[in-house]
């Protein structure tokens, strides 16, 4: 990473992998998620480091409901693991949480658990973390046209006034600009119904690795790597 080159103020991780890295190893799915929470606070520290201002990671979309009880209980039971063990360093570093997502599915523990890191960071102003969890970007954009079809119906809105601008002042991420770069772990060539709207103008960046294995220098080499592109949001460069 050059400490003189724009370094992204948004950047978005499909973090992908766990499941393999547990069968390389001959060891049951929820240990490769386990592991993965190491990868988690690499980034994070890696984002402070940088001086990146959003974080958004793809932890759980609302497709894995699909996935074995028992491996989405202990994805669970770690969401609530991971918030205990770090919500005080997260804190006391200025790191502000957010949970992206259909909350209403979560189990009661796990609801409780981010409710509270949500309102135990408010005060972060050094980095926004969001986490996606039960998230679906296509139900988002579809929570949103709705909205704006309610103001619609409701004399609140003329139609003419829907633009760009209007959908994404309704969508979860409205607080924050659209991601810069989107790093997508473990090789995979997609992006998942993760952000459709946001990413328009990213940057994307794939990498073989597996997220377990994802560390701070990987974390700056995609940044180096975003530093190296030129972006030109379909304009021509002289």
């Amino acid at each position: 990473m050059r400490v003189d080159g724009a370094v992204p103020a948004h950047i978005a991780i499909i973090m992908d992998g766990n499941g393999r890295w547990a069968k390389g190893r001959s060891l049951p799915r929820p240990l490769g998620h386990h592991a993965g929470m190491g990868a988690v606070r690499e980034v994070v520290q890696g984002c402070l480091e940088a001086e990146v201002a959003v974080l958004t990671l793809f932890a759980f979309s609302q497709e894995n409901w699909q996935r074995p009880p028992v491996e989405i209980e202990a994805l669970m039971g770690l969401l609530e693991e991971y918030i205990a063990r770090e919500a005080e360093e997260l804190r006391d570093r200025g790191v502000r949480v957010r949970i992206l997502g259909d909350l209403d599915r979560l189990g009661n523990g796990a609801r409780q658990a981010v409710e509270w890191v949500m309102r135990d960071t408010a005060g972060g102003t050094s980095l926004a973390l969001n986490l996606c969890i039960s998230y679906s970007s296509r139900a988002e954009i579809t929570r949103a046209a709705r909205r704006l079809a309610e103001e619609v119906a409701a004399g609140r809105l003329d139609p003419a006034e829907i633009d760009e601008a209007a959908i994404a002042r309704r969508l979860l991420t409205a607080a924050w600009p659209d991601p810069d770069l989107l790093i997508r772990t473990s090789g995979e060539m997609r992006i998942s119904n993760f952000l459709l709207w946001q990413l328009a103008y990213a940057e994307l960046y794939v990498t073989p690795v597996l997220w377990p294995d994802f560390t701070r220098r990987h974390l700056f080499e995609a940044i180096l790597e975003f530093q190296r592109r030129d972006r030109r949001f379909g304009r021509v460069t002289a």
